[in-house]
This record gives structure tokens, C-alpha cells and sequence, in this order.
């Protein structure tokens, strides 16, 4: 059993651990300016179909702050010896605060047990609240983290990757092809298949995302994330996956392996009201945190 010191604005790497414990040791027991514009095909939507891919992706993050509030379901897979681990989480996200709530369920252990309680993670600009989270934190006490000191930006660290940076990554799209229009849960949607830059993405973020997207570029080990996007009539986003690559910390003898992780996000209910309340700083633990 490892300990390690966990403090606000500190402990990157205690936070990976949350990715590697949460994501992957169960089994052993994330071009263009912001928002406005676009073309319409005279009913007030956008002609979606009709603009250019680059166009349409890198506006989507400015689109889904038009809208504000929205209903979102994620998950977060990786295989790891040889099993398959998904992480489920389930919520509302306000794009123009950039602020969410979300209920994620961790898998069941090796043994089977599913007594896991679900880990309530508040997400707002720099910073991922996490309550339930175990491992010694006091049942009515938070864990925040500083998302600009992790090295992957919370793209995966918590089990669900932030919703405004999984859209703001488009904004680093390149090499995108336009694969048709298909229906999602009964919305008529366009399917998009690219790779984004981390890099590029960071430099055009919005100032609230910049930060953490500025640090998954510097701690990833591929810049390049591979994604299928899938935007409705009004470009909003309806569904994003992204397949990250980041080296996995062993043992000092042993060569670092690369670990896939493919995120996903459905955005639906959009309009839906979002309240989120961050926690007092007396509710918020500073203490040892258990890493099993």
C-alpha cells in the first residue's frame, strides 16, 4: 500500500495515480476561434454538411457555450491485462460556466465485489472536486485538484474527461474526413473522423481551458489524439471519442508501457438547468491519501 502527500496545487503525480488506480488497477483488486457564425440552410440551422470540416469542429466548442446547459453520459475504457475496464459517469455540464456535476461509477473489483459507492466529481476551470473518494478522505470531506499541474490535465485523471475540453480538442483537429450522416438517439447527426494536436488545441482554447490542455500537451507521450465526433444540424456536439496515449509508471527496471485509454462523451438535454456549488475550503481534505 502506497501513501502519498495530496495537496491543492500539488502531488501530480498522487493525481495520475487516480488515473491508473480508477482506470486501469481496478482489474487487479482529453483549429479555429470560438463561437457564432456558420452557414444556414435558410430554417435557421446550420448547413453542417456544407462547411468544411476544419470549419465546423473548431467552432464546436463556441457553439456548445451558446447553448449552455446540457445532460452528459461518459465513459473511459482501457484494457489492462488482458481485461477490458469501463468507467461510467453520468450528470449536467453548463459549457458557458464551464462548470459540471457528474456521478461516476467505478467497475467492480477483481473478486466481483461491487460495493464501490459512486464518486461525485464537480468540475469547474482548473480544478476537479471529488467527494467518496476513499482511500482514508473522511466520508463528508472533498479532494481538489489542481488541474493545470496534471500531466495529463484531467483529460483522464478522474475517470471522465472535462466536457469543454473534450470539445475544445477539436479545436486541433487536422486530418479530418467527413464520414456521412447517421442518426444518434434520434437526432439526425454528422460524423467526423480526425486526429487533433494537443498543441494546437492548447493555443486555441479558451482561457478557462488553456491551462490544463497546456499541461496534458507537455505530459502526454503522443501529441496526436485520435477522435470521432458526431455534431447535429446546429453543429452542437452530440458525441465525441477520443483514444489517448500516455506511458504507464512501473517499476524502475521495467521499460514504460503504453496504455490506451478511449473516452467518450454524450451531450444531450440541452437547455437543462446546472447547478453546481463548489465546496468551503473547511470541507476539503489536505491530508494522506491511500493508493492501493
Amino acid at each position: 500500500m502506497v501513501v502519498q502527500q495530496y495537496r491543492d496545487g500539488g502531488g501530480a503525480r498522487a493525481a495520475r495515480a487516480l488515473a491508473v488506480a480508477g482506470v486501469i488497477a481496478v482489474t487487479a483488486g482529453c483549429v479555429g476561434g470560438g463561437g457564432g457564425g456558420g452557414g444556414s440552410d435558410g430554417s435557421g440551422q446550420r448547413a453542417v454538411a456544407a462547411e468544411r470540416p476544419l470549419d465546423v469542429l473548431g467552432r464546436a466548442a463556441g457553439v456548445l457555450a451558446e447553448a449552455g446547459g446540457a445532460e452528459a453520459r461518459t465513459s473511459m475504457e482501457t484494457a489492462a491485462g488482458g481485461t477490458r475496464v469501463t468507467i461510467r459517469g453520468e450528470g449536467t455540464y453548463d459549457f458557458r460556466t464551464q462548470m459540471g456535476r457528474l456521478k461516476v461509477v467505478l467497475p467492480t473489483d477483481a473478486a466481483g465485489a461491487d460495493d464501490r459507492r459512486p464518486i461525485t466529481e464537480l468540475l469547474a476551470p482548473g480544478a476537479l472536486y471529488m467527494k467518496n473518494r476513499g482511500a482514508g478522505v473522511p466520508d463528508d470531506k472533498w479532494v481538489r485538484i489542481d488541474t493545470t499541474a496534471l500531466e495529463d490535465g484531467n483529460l483522464v485523471t478522474g475517470g471522465v474527461t472535462d466536457p469543454m475540453a473534450a470539445a475544445e480538442l477539436l479545436r486541433g483537429a487536422a486530418d479530418v474526413t467527413y464520414e456521412g450522416k447517421s442518426e444518434l438517439a434520434g437526432v439526425t447527426v454528422h460524423h467526423y473522423r480526425g486526429v487533433a494536436d494537443l498543441n494546437r488545441a492548447a493555443r486555441a482554447a479558451s482561457p478557462q481551458s488553456r491551462g490544463a490542455l497546456s499541461a496534458a500537451a507537455k505530459g502526454f507521450s503522443k501529441d496526436a489524439v485520435p477522435f470521432d465526433a458526431y455534431l447535429d444540424e446546429e453543429g452542437r456536439l452530440r458525441k465525441v471519442r477520443h483514444r489517448f496515449s500516455f506511458a504507464s509508471e512501473g517499476r524502475e527496471d521495467q521499460e514504460a508501457a503504453e496504455v490506451t485509454v478511449v473516452s467518450t462523451l454524450l451531450l444531450y438535454g440541452f437547455g437543462a438547468p446546472v447547478t453546481v456549488k463548489l465546496p468551503d475550503e473547511d470541507d476539503i481534505y489536505t491530508g494522506e491519501i491511500r493508493q492501493g
